[in-house]
């Protein structure tokens, strides 16, 4: 049976990716999703923008559904046939923008988590802050 991220770990994750945010005066949205996409927990700090909500749960769900980063996707993406990438990011909540990745733990997939409202390199620092959390609070 695979681990689940339940609603203390994920709060505990998005409350320490939280605060180093708000170290970097970064003002952002946080979301975790488990391994089905539904949100588990979400943040979303003050001042920050109000597409970015959307966006970061957006970003964990496309970390989680197609088990790779969000990064990662737009790289993969960049090499398709132009009809494969354009019909891809036509989908609904299918991002490519940097911010997502996914938790993959004992080599299952269990969740993902998403970052908004930063540059690209601070939504995906924040991010694996988040996943080290989990990583830490699971094992």
């Amino acid at each position: 049976m695979a681990k689940r991220i339940s609603f203390d770990v994920a709060l505990a994750a998005l409350q320490t990716a939280s605060t180093a945010a708000q170290d970097m005066a970064a003002s952002v949205c946080i979301a975790l999703v488990d391994e089905a996409g539904s949100l588990i927990a979400f943040i979303r700090q003050d001042s920050s923008f109000l597409i970015s909500s959307e966006l970061a749960i957006d970003k964990a769900w496309t970390a989680t559904g197609m088990k790779m980063s969000t990064r990662g996707l737009g790289e993969l993406l960049s090499g398709a046939p132009a009809n494969v990438r354009d019909g891809l990011l036509r989908r609904p909540r299918l991002t490519e923008v940097p911010g997502g990745i996914p938790i993959v733990f004992e080599g299952s997939p269990i969740g993902g988590i998403g970052v908004s409202g930063g540059s690209a390199e601070e939504d995906e620092q924040l991010a694996e802050i988040a996943l080290r959390t989990v990583m830490e609070k699971l094992t």
